[in-house]
């Protein structure tokens, strides 16, 4: 049986799979994930350090 997932579903998954790394001090998350919030035409993805709090965003606009 095929899951269908939605593009959104599908971004938050590649940056699960690839961008864990902390910018700020390197600290890898392999546990943690990316947290997706949506509001009106913006789609907003969130990865917040552990270690020391760092917030990474990456927002969408949709037309």
């Amino acid at each position: 049986m095929s899951v269908q997932r939605s593009p959104f579903e599908r971004l938050r998954e590649k940056f699960d799979d690839s961008e864990l790394r902390c910018p700020a001090c390197g600290y890898v998350d392999t546990d943690g994930g990316w947290r997706v919030t949506a509001s009106g035409s913006r789609v907003r993805y969130q990865f917040v350090c552990p270690t020391c709090d760092a917030v990474e965003t990456r927002e969408l606009r949709l037309k």
